[in-house]
């Protein structure tokens, strides 16, 4: 399918993560980390627009009240798109020095799950956080590089990757009370750096069938899986460092994918010219609308 995945936008990010698409609006957002800034995309209208962050933003959530909310380093904040306005709401849970804000997602009943990165990647010392009301609570589950948040459509199950780790895990998840338990490995990828090396886990989304998609970084491709951990389906990218996906379009059978151009080798930037732009893809499964913030 490499040949049907083309480039969404002209525009070249350093580290693009986090896309989502805003079911009211008809509008894509993502963040571009090291570039520190916060982007929307109207594909009706062709329309670009950004907006510069004081730290970088790890990730990001549609807010019920309107706006987005803005995992920076330096602590959440609500940006008010009409205005540009970021307000700042609670300071960073860490030490910003070694960590920063990471990979998000809101879940059904509207709270926002946020993984931080630890810089050093030497050890498991990031969190895992459940925001509720602009506080942030401590899940317990520790990883490296936090990534691949997701929830099955009848949100008993919520998935978690650590890149560094190179594994998918899965929880049985109470969207009553916020709760995960039963930790078990979804899937494992090998670390060995082979030819048949395929990346290791980044960014996740789950489509209406409740399959698990994963963006491969290092892998150029995209892997989906069956909601037992069976493999599905994969989508070759005409890039290296995939990042994350979202679902959008009217029918959510756009896949819009974000990619990296940052600390890549210059001779993988030549051989692969559309690293760091926003990918879009049409794919046969709809994926499912994201949930809005609370707060």
């Amino acid at each position: 399918m490499m040949e049907n995945c083309q480039s969404a936008l002209d525009v070249r990010m350093q580290l693009g993560e986090c896309p989502l698409w805003h079911p009211k609006e008809s509008v894509l957002y993502w963040v571009d980390i090291d570039g520190c800034a916060v982007h929307r995309f109207s594909p009706a209208e062709n329309a670009h627009t950004q907006w510069k962050m004081p730290t970088e933003p790890g990730c990001i959530a549609l807010r019920a009240g309107g706006g987005l909310l803005v995992a920076l380093r330096s602590g959440l904040a609500f940006l008010d798109t009409s205005t540009g306005v970021l307000t700042m709401q609670a300071a960073p849970p860490y030490d910003p020095a070694t960590t920063r804000f990471n990979d998000g997602r809101v879940d059904a009943a509207g709270r926002f799950w946020v993984g931080a990165i630890y810089e050093p990647r030497d050890q498991a010392n990031a969190a895992l956080y459940r925001v509720q009301e602009n506080v942030l609570h401590d899940s317990g589950k520790r990883a490296t590089v936090s990534n691949g948040l997701a929830f099955s459509p009848d949100n008993r199950t919520m998935y978690h990757s650590d890149t560094t780790s190179h594994r998918i895990f899965a929880y049985d998840y109470d969207v009553q009370t916020g709760t995960i338990s039963d930790e078990r490995v979804f899937h494992a990828f090998s670390k060995e750096r082979t030819d048949q090396y395929g990346g290791r886990p980044d960014g996740g989304a789950v489509d209406s069938e409740g399959a698990y998609w994963a963006a491969m970084y290092e892998g150029g491709r995209l892997v989906r899986f069956a909601p037992d951990g069976t493999f599905l389906q994969e989508i070759a990218l005409p890039v290296r460092c995939p990042t994350m996906m979202a679902f959008g379009g009217d029918d959510l059978r756009t896949l819009y994918i974000t990619t990296v151009s940052k600390n890549r080798p210059k001779s993988e930037v030549a051989q692969h010219p559309l690293s760091g732009h926003l990918l879009q893809v049409r794919v046969d499964v709809p994926g499912l609308p994201e949930h809005f913030y609370q707060g």
